[in-house]
């Protein structure tokens, strides 16, 4: 088999494309993310999207399939239990995820977990509720500063965020009280995805800033990954967007932190111009932070419509060596009730110079065939406890 020597993996995060079997279990009764934006827009300005076969995956609105699509496509299920951003990207890479993360967007953090923090921290706990970042600063900012406490919140992933003022809450002490944290929430039946370090600036309401002192702490994967089988290979691993706080470093040879999804693409288009041999794993956050959990469908809408200009300047730059697959992590349906991501089938489309026509694959049911066939085409074999078969024969 002729094999690719880059491959080019980008996750939209959370552009489903309607409602698994299961989802019901889950809340989620007829969610679809892509359908309903296209429902609600009528149209979409995707050129690129289109002609590599998206619309023919998945038609809704006004929009019509490609007649002649030049990419391969096919639609994945979700054999993990979850549906959240590490849950889908670990299953990529081989893991299945049987006992889901914990949220606690409606409730807050339990009374027990909030003590035990307080206790170990040393400091008062204000907030201990799901909300924006930036809002529950402008809230609580002024009471963090002039008590000493300190805010804590979720949101509707799998999260524990813990806000300081750089100038009254020292950096080094917060991240002291978040890995204390990150201890506490290794119990079972706290086990969040994530804990997070807010840092910002300002004394009063209206010039509270948050700073780019922001760090991450993340579950390790709970075993080896398809990126450390490449990594053990000597290939490189690059990781662009929040892949690397997804998966703990592991795996990931050179990191590129995105301020947005376009400065994510951006990078990819500029990594497409050096000369590497493995993976370069994207992950393009603004749909589901900016958008999905927000509700804001247009917002959505408009986002897929800057993806599709910039997915046009990595198409002209590709070599004939290259596959470009697109695909997501779970959904994020703007048009749903409540905040929460939406469990839906995602898309699998891929793409390379040399293949001789596009068209529909026999559709999987699980997100780990991308994983298994990555690891086929640089020849490195599946880590022990992964799941997940190739279909590389199909992409070439």
């Amino acid at each position: 088999m002729n094999r690719y020597k880059r491959i080019f993996l980008i996750v939209l995060d959370s552009l489903g494309i309607g409602a698994m079997p299961d989802s019901p279990k889950f809340g989620d009764d007829g969610v679809d993310t892509f359908g309903h934006i296209l429902e609600k827009m009528g149209t979409l300005d995707i050129p690129n999207l289109k002609k590599l076969g998206l619309l023919n995956l998945h038609k809704a609105g006004k929009m019509e399939g490609d007649a002649n699509p030049l990419g391969r496509y096919l639609r994945l299920g979700e054999a993990s239990n979850g549906k959240d951003t590490m849950t889908g990207h670990w299953e990529m890479m081989g893991i299945k995820t049987l006992k889901p993360f914990c949220t606690f967007t409606d409730t807050g953090f339990p009374p027990e977990l909030i003590e035990e923090l307080e206790r170990r921290c040393g400091k008062k706990v204000i907030g201990n509720k799901s909300a924006s970042g930036t809002e529950i600063i402008e809230e609580l900012g002024e009471e963090e500063i002039s008590t000493g406490a300190m805010i804590v919140y979720t949101s509707a992933d799998s999260v524990l965020q813990i806000c300081g003022n750089e100038e009254t809450f020292d950096l080094r002490n917060l991240y002291r009280c978040c890995q204390i944290a990150r201890e506490i929430t290794m119990k079972d039946e706290w086990r969040v995805g994530r804990v997070i370090a807010r840092p910002y600036i300002g004394k009063k309401k209206g010039e509270f800033k948050r700073t780019s002192n922001r760090r991450d702490y993340a579950l390790k994967p709970s075993g080896p990954t398809v990126l450390n089988a490449l990594k053990d290979a000597g290939l490189d691993v690059i990781g662009v967007g929040k892949i690397n706080d997804i998966f703990c470093g592991e795996g990931i040879t050179r990191n590129y932190h995105s301020d947005s999804s376009v400065h994510g693409m951006e990078q990819t288009v500029e990594i497409c111009q050096q000369d590497f041999h493995g993976l370069c794993f994207v992950n393009l956050v603004d749909f589901d932070a900016l958008w999905g959990h927000r509700r804001n469908v247009e917002g959505y809408g408009k986002e897929l419509e800057k993806f599709d200009k910039k997915l046009g300047i990595l198409l002209d730059r590709l070599r004939e060596e290259d596959l470009l697959i697109l695909t997501a992590d779970h959904g994020n349906d703007p048009a749903y009730s409540g905040t929460d991501h939406t469990r839906e089938y995602v898309p699998f489309v891929a793409y390379a110079r040399r293949m001789d026509k596009g068209g529909a694959l026999e559709n999987k049911d699980t997100f780990a065939v991308i994983g298994a066939s990555v690891a086929e085409n640089f020849g490195v074999d599946m880590p022990d406890g992964t799941i997940g078969t190739s279909i590389l024969s199909q992409l070439v």
